[in-house]
């Protein structure tokens, strides 16, 4: 009669054993992406993230010339910083990023610094940028590195006492409102 008791008990706790163990298998989570996948998502990050409007010349005229897709533009933005143009994003050795690493790209996206340790100016939104997660980071400098290398130099930044020569958005001084924070000519805005 005593063993009956004892194979009970052990019966009892293997079975909460086995409940406890099924209850906290993990679920697996999501696979990693192909290379395919990731430069599909950095595609789609790119369109929707606004780098084409910048980046793509034609855009802001409503004629992108996406055979040029991400070649840089010369159209300025000139602002307390100087007058700056969106870079050639292609993997073009010379005038592009294609010298850029893909870990270069993604410390660039996040935190605003470029491989030679200059920032990036205005109006490039890297402060948002920084919110992306790692694999989000990633599939964008695998969708860069991907695309057809363009061969075009965009025009050098100019300081802020600089002349414009061709077309360039120009930012009013800004109002006290938003002063405060607004850095010196010819400086990049502080990381927030």
């Amino acid at each position: 009669m005593k063993r009956i008791p004892s194979v009970l008990a052990l019966t009892l706790v293997a079975a909460a054993s086995l409940v406890l163990i099924s209850c906290a298998k993990q679920t697996p989570g999501p696979q990693p992406m192909t290379e395919a996948e990731q430069i599909a998502r950095g595609s789609y990050l790119t369109h929707t993230s606004g780098c084409n409007d910048c980046h793509t010349p034609g855009y802001f005229y409503g004629a992108p010339d996406t055979t040029r897709l991400l070649s840089g533009s010369e159209l300025g933005w000139k602002g307390p910083w100087g007058v700056s143009y969106a870079r050639n994003l292609t993997p073009e050795p010379q005038t592009g990023i294609g010298a850029w690493s893909e870990s270069d790209i993604v410390t660039a996206i996040r935190t605003g610094k470029r491989p030679d340790g200059r920032m990036l100016l205005p109006p490039m939104p890297w402060p948002d940028f920084a919110h992306f997660t790692d694999d989000d980071a990633m599939a964008i400098a695998k969708f860069l590195k991907s695309i057809p290398p363009v061969s075009h130099k965009v025009p050098d930044i100019l300081p802020p006492d600089g002349t414009v020569t061709g077309s360039a958005f120009v930012l009013p001084p800004p109002p006290a409102w938003d002063a405060p924070r607004t850095p010196p000519a010819g400086q990049a805005p502080a990381t927030p």
